[in-house]
């Protein structure tokens, strides 16, 4: 079910905005504070995850890294505020928001219903207009969530990244995230109701980055993989819906996400020249676990529970239904992953080390066909609508092997947005 994410704080009423009329006594800090939570309830809004990586201290100051100098020049350069850079005025309406994109999964679901014995067989469009909404205010959810977890992961290489330029970076990130994050959750509080938890594979994939003691894990893990991801997935929004605010919104995100991935590919390019065949074997048995995983398809079953389905009978009518509406591996946003995903791996050079082991597995997946595709450590200034709006511009856009609309490319803007 939907839930809010509350927040523990001090609200003394009384110590300083209110006014005292006659023998009226200004009321004490222990009768104006709220009650403290009990441990269940902190339990239940936050999470510990214990981080096995050293900290490290580096006296080295001189900036030597001049990709790395750039790029944090332009993180610093390219800050925008959630407070004045959208238009939080800008009434949504939720379920026009939902009827004015083509979704593939409304479309899925619609052919799951027509299905013989199927539990949405007696749906009409009033339970797929709300399904519509509660699975995008499930996207959404996720994107805050994710958006935490690379916070966190950007503060982890702030303290574990022996380079000057790398934390210097990293901080500029760690900004970031915490921006991306406030803008998600204010959008979903004050424009779509209350948000979904976390994904449990989303969750795990955070919490072993987090919890590994091998820095650039951190970096292949979140920079490479989840924030191709994320490219693609915000992307994919991008293009399919019509609502201002959230466009400018998703815009202004991935201008800064695309520097995030260029970070990565920068970074561990120089890091693995010097690894042995072994750890390099680790990393490309790393990408191999995480792409498959991120190829699985989740269900949503908090979704279905808040519509009163039972996930467990829906599930073989979407699947039976995903066969007829063609949305195989590379449907959507996958496409749009792996050609970002790729290039970027090829960059570092670990599709080819070992005799080939991690081009021989993304092989077999059919994944090389986006080996020359732009990588992002080359071209993540196209992405830069931050600029664009400031100068009035719209940023160039550079074409690979893959077609603009398959690698999560932002699309042309639109005037108002």
């Amino acid at each position: 079910m939907p839930h809010r994410y509350g927040r523990f704080g001090l609200t003394l009423d009384g110590m300083g905005g209110g006014t005292q009329t006659g023998s009226e006594m200004p009321a004490t800090v222990s009768e104006t504070m709220p009650p403290l939570p009990d441990r269940a309830e902190v339990d239940a809004t936050i999470k510990r995850v214990h981080d096995d990586a050293d900290t490290i201290y580096t006296w080295n100051y001189e900036r030597e890294r001049g990709q790395l100098v750039t790029l944090y020049n332009k993180g610093v350069s390219s800050q925008w505020s959630g407070v004045t850079d959208l238009d939080w005025a800008i009434d949504v309406d939720p379920e026009e928001l939902v009827r004015s994109q083509d979704s593939p999964t409304d479309r899925l679901v619609r052919t799951a219903a027509e299905l013989k014995g199927s539990p949405l067989a007696k749906w009409g469009e009033r339970e797929f207009l709300a399904l519509g909404i509660e699975m995008f205010k499930a996207s959404l959810s996720q994107f805050m969530h994710g958006e935490q977890g690379a916070m966190l992961t950007a503060a982890k290489l702030v303290e574990a990244v022996p380079w000057i330029d790398a934390k210097y970076y990293a901080a500029t990130q760690t900004m970031d995230e915490a921006r991306h994050t406030e803008v998600f959750a204010r959008y979903l509080d004050t424009k779509l109701g209350a948000a979904y938890p976390m994904s449990p594979f989303l969750e795990q994939q955070i919490d072993a980055l987090l919890e590994d003691s091998r820095w650039d894990i951190a970096y292949l893990g979140m920079q490479i993989v989840i924030e191709s991801l994320a490219l693609a997935a915000f992307g994919d929004m991008l293009r399919r819906i019509q609502e201002p605010l959230l466009r400018k919104l998703l815009r202004y995100v991935m201008s800064d996400e695309a520097r995030h991935v260029a970070f990565g590919v920068i970074s561990l390019q120089e890091f693995y020249q010097d690894l042995s065949d072994a750890e390099l074997q680790e990393r490309q048995e790393f990408l191999v676990e995480n792409t498959l995983r991120s190829r699985a398809r989740s269900t949503t079953p908090e979704v279905w529970e808040h519509m009163g389905v039972n996930v467990d009978e829906v599930r073989p009518f979407l699947l039976e239904a995903a066969a007829k509406v063609n949305t195989g591996t590379f449907a959507g946003f996958q496409r749009q992953f792996f050609g970002k995903l790729v290039p970027n791996v090829r960059k570092l050079g670990l599709l080819d080390a070992n005799n080939g082991y991690l081009r021989e597995k993304w092989g077999e997946a059919g994944l090389l066909e986006f080996e020359f595709a732009d990588d992002t450590g080359s071209d993540y200034e196209r992405y830069d609508e931050v600029a664009a709006d400031r100068t009035g511009s719209v940023p160039e856009r550079q074409t690979g092997s893959v077609p603009e609309r398959q690698t999560g490319s932002v699309p042309e803007r639109q005037t108002g947005s």
